[in-house]
């Protein structure tokens, strides 16, 4: 937990940033936390410009542009060169804008390494349905792409009670045809 930089995407996400680098001592992310006698390396003063490519990384990723859910990216190591811009007082201000580009490629390119998915978005529904037409609602189902998650017989009136889900991109219209198909039964 101590190593933890940040959340993301928006600092809150499900996406975690971890500092696995042994010279560098951060203060903790935590409120209240006792961070105030650490000696900061230069490192801290790129560190929102990493937080800001991780950021953007997690919040459109590799895959469609889609956020990210369910990542880890641990810091192993953290170079800096002493070549100083000229034109520039402040030592962030050029390479910030670098470091967030090559951070967000780092992210990407690491998170197209391991096995990839894009998660479908899914449309939940319970359909009450007599015996006579369960086949039908069945029909329905598998030509919509549809799963069922669960198949209860009511006691005593013979009306099943099927809890499944489709893509909502295939959920377009599916009231309408399983009250076709089942006569509204």
């Amino acid at each position: 937990i101590e190593k933890i930089i940040c959340f993301g995407p928006n600092q809150t996400g499900p996406n975690i940033l971890i500092n696995n680098i042994s010279r560098y001592d951060r203060p903790l992310i935590w409120p209240g936390s006792d961070s105030e006698n650490l000696d900061l390396t230069s490192l801290w003063d790129y560190e929102s410009s990493v937080i800001r490519g991780f950021d953007l990384a997690a919040s459109s990723g590799p895959l469609c542009e889609e956020p990210m859910a369910a990542t880890a990216y641990v810091l192993h190591d953290w170079t800096e060169s002493n070549v100083k811009d000229s034109s520039s007082d402040n030592v962030g201000a050029p390479i910030a804008g670098q470091i967030v580009s090559a951070v967000k490629e780092g992210c990407r390119r690491a998170f197209l390494k391991q096995p990839c998915r894009l998660m479908i978005a899914m449309y939940k529904c319970e359909i009450q349905a007599s015996a006579d037409v369960l086949g039908r609602v069945y029909a329905v189902l598998a030509k919509r792409q549809g799963r069922v998650l669960s198949e209860e017989l009511r006691e005593g009136s013979g009306t099943f009670v099927i809890a499944a889900v489709l893509p909502v991109a295939e959920s377009l219209g599916f009231a309408e045809e399983i009250r076709k198909k089942t006569s509204g039964f």
